[in-house]
């Protein structure tokens, strides 16, 4: 054993000669027994471990409360040597200048040794655990596959991956790919890292559904495509009456395996239970179902359906919701008056906050259903406040932007509508309107480029032949204008909006007797609720006929149309230098 004479430490090392702390020569003999003893571990483990606790990376202090100096493993102390430690004390600097070099280098090489060693595990850990465990920041939800083999179960299919798309939506630092992405993968073969790496997306979660009776199996598989590593997949055989527990017990999981520590708020989101009566969920999924598909027919299916969803349960808030969404799109898809229409819209959203006022989609459908019947300062408060209580709603920025053009606020329009696609760039009707804003800053070639992209993924999509056919007319290519706007008529099996497009180009183009006779056609599904009167009146813009324009613009008063459309839409351009125009606008409260 050896000492320090100053700082009284016991060393067990016989080759250290100096003290580790301040340098002293180290004298031969124990320590005073009234203190408590510190050792210096000599075995290279001890060394390294040593290292990662102590607060030096020069030594590893074993502090003891008795009087009993810690040893290394088969150490034994050696008995003093008097003569020995006399001559040490009489002449240190001799043995300073007698200390072998080698031994020097060989307590530095330990100490190196272990350095690395600590460093190569720590750094290691690290990158070990950042490739196996690192959090995921985003998801896509695939459409579950219908397994089942009838096509009556579609909806239930979809159902449920929307659901979970809404669920997780919930999670504020999670981006989550919204529906219009990612059923455009429906009924394709998926590359899922493919899928990942189109959308954007840490992680991909798949699934398949059979239904047989009662008896419901789902199967989902969570990808990370990052490292094309599976992180779950699970089977789960339930009763058709346990979908909705399901549904949150796979959510809850999904949180758990993309390693998200929610705070009590998100968590409450995904848990939420907004209704626990099956039958009505059922006929809500349907609902959707039918009113993603945007058509006359299909919007009044949805509505039979949300209309069993709450009757089955009243106070189930998103199948008010859905009511309110079906009634503010019938007069563009289908034509019903505003006058019948949109009271009911404004009512079905009332009763949905009331129910549920933390819900952003009934504030988004109340702000649309204000914009249409001319209640511009409601309409924005209404848009304002989904946005905050759900800023991963796209539909709420598309809306809020066509206020923003009907009240002249061009520049703002841009700035909410790419919002809007940043979260869901993938929507054609959301691009659709980026292509408008594109035309409105008198960039026509942008919207083709932009209308392009739309067609290409989504090649039946009317709304974007149609926004095509404006931009080439702007440009002056009349050819490719009226082929466009002809495609869109066709694909639309000439329904309203389109005819009217095609109407306008017609008589813009010199096609008289073609415009004329669209007008006709309008006239005609006017007469059987199926069209509207501005409809009516951009075919005779087109035309150059600005009495029989206004003429059906007052109809369109009368009735209450959508007449903010005529403030940025390119058919009424011909109108607006016209006194009988800003007397219209005046009186719908519209800037002039």
């Amino acid at each position: 054993m050896k000492r320090c004479p100053e700082c009284r430490r016991d060393y067990y090392d016989d080759t250290l000669l100096y003290c580790l702390d301040d340098g002293n020569a180290l004298l031969e003999g124990p320590a005073s027994m009234d203190e408590p003893k510190t050792a210096i571990l000599s075995e290279p483990g001890a060394i390294a471990t040593g290292f990662l606790a102590s607060e030096s990376p020069t030594r590893a202090q074993i502090h003891t409360t008795d009087q009993t100096a810690i040893l290394p493993r088969g150490a034994e102390a050696k008995p003093q040597d008097v003569s020995d430690t006399q001559s040490e004390r009489q002449s240190p600097s001799a043995n300073r200048a007698a200390e072998p070099q080698q031994k020097r280098n060989k307590l530095l090489a330990i100490l190196g040794i272990g350095i690395l060693i600590l460093g190569g595990g720590f750094f290691g850990y690290r990158y070990f655990k950042s490739a196996t465990s690192e959090q995921i920041n985003s998801i896509a939800v695939l459409p579950f596959e219908n397994k089942s083999g009838d096509a009556d179960s579609e909806y239930l299919s979809d159902g449920v991956a929307e659901s979970l798309i809404y669920r997780l939506s919930q999670i504020p630092d999670l981006k989550v790919s919204p529906r219009s992405s990612v059923f455009r993968y429906k009924g394709k073969e998926i590359d899922i890292e493919k899928v990942g790496a189109e959308l954007g997306v840490d992680a991909v979660m798949s699934g398949r559904m059979v239904q047989r009776g009662d008896n419901l199996t789902i199967s989902v598989d969570l990808v990370d495509v990052r490292n094309k590593k599976t992180l779950w997949g699970e089977q789960y055989e339930r009763k058709m009456a346990d979908l909705l527990a399901t549904q949150r017990e796979i959510a809850s999981t999904i949180t758990e395996k993309l390693q998200l520590k929610l705070s009590s708020d998100a968590a409450k989101g995904i848990a939420k239970r907004y209704t626990d009566n099956n039958e009505s969920y059922q006929a809500y999924l349907k609902g959707r179902y039918f009113w993603n598909r945007r058509t006359a027919e299909n919007l009044k299916k949805a509505i039979e359906q949300f209309k069993v969803a709450t009757d089955k349960d009243p106070n189930f808030a998103l199948a008010f919701t859905g009511l309110a969404d079906c009634h503010v799109l019938l007069p563009e898809y289908a034509g019903v008056p505003t006058s019948e229409t949109i009271p009911q819209a404004k009512a079905f959203a009332t009763r949905a906050i009331a129910i549920d006022d933390q819900l952003g989609e009934p504030h988004a459908s109340l702000g649309q259903a204000n914009l249409i019947s001319w209640q511009w300062a409601e309409s924005e408060r209404e848009f304002k406040r989904a946005i905050e209580l759900n800023p991963n709603y796209a539909t709420a920025y598309h809306w809020y932007s066509h206020l923003l053009r009907d009240l002249g606020r061009f520049d703002e329009a841009a700035v909410i509508i790419k919002r809007g696609h940043e979260i869901d760039p993938l929507s054609s009707i959301i691009s659709v309107n980026l292509s408008e804003i594109l035309l409105l800053q008198n960039n026509p070639n942008a919207s083709i480029e932009n209308t392009l992209k739309i067609i290409e993924l989504d090649p039946n999509f009317t709304e974007a032949y149609r926004s095509l056919g404006l931009a080439y007319l702007k440009l002056g290519s009349k050819a490719e204008a009226i082929t466009n706007m002809e495609k869109a008529v066709e694909i639309s099996n000439r329904a309203a909006s389109p005819l009217m497009t095609l109407g306008y180009g017609y008589g813009a183009t010199g096609k008289r007797m073609e415009a004329a006779a669209i007008a006709k056609e309008l006239e005609e599904k006017y007469a059987k609720k199926e069209s509207n009167g501005m409809y009516v009146a951009g075919v005779y813009a087109g035309l150059g006929d600005k009495d029989k324009a206004f003429e059906w613009l007052e109809k369109a008063f009368q009735n209450k149309e959508d007449l903010g459309f005529t403030i940025w839409r390119i058919h009424y351009q011909s109108l607006r230098d016209d006194p009988r125009y800003k007397d219209l606008l005046k009186r719908m409260g519209l800037p002039e």
